[in-house]
């Protein structure tokens, strides 16, 4: 349970470094997504769920 709170803390300080870093690129970014079709929003979600699932897996087998 902490490693997935960390993990979320993690991915909101990346998440921030980047708004403040980009803020121009990161409201392009959310506008070409927010137009994107859904199907295509499905399989981008899809394959970063399952390059996540495959990260983790690699760092608890060889980390």
């Amino acid at each position: 349970m902490l490693d997935l709170i960390a993990a979320l803390g993690l991915a909101l300080a990346v998440e921030g470094i980047l708004f403040a870093a980009f803020p121009d690129g990161m409201r392009r970014a959310m506008y070409e997504a927010a137009h994107s079709p859904s199907d295509q929003m499905r399989i981008v979600g899809i394959i970063s769920a399952l390059l996540g699932v495959g990260v983790i897996w690699l760092v608890r087998q060889f980390g």
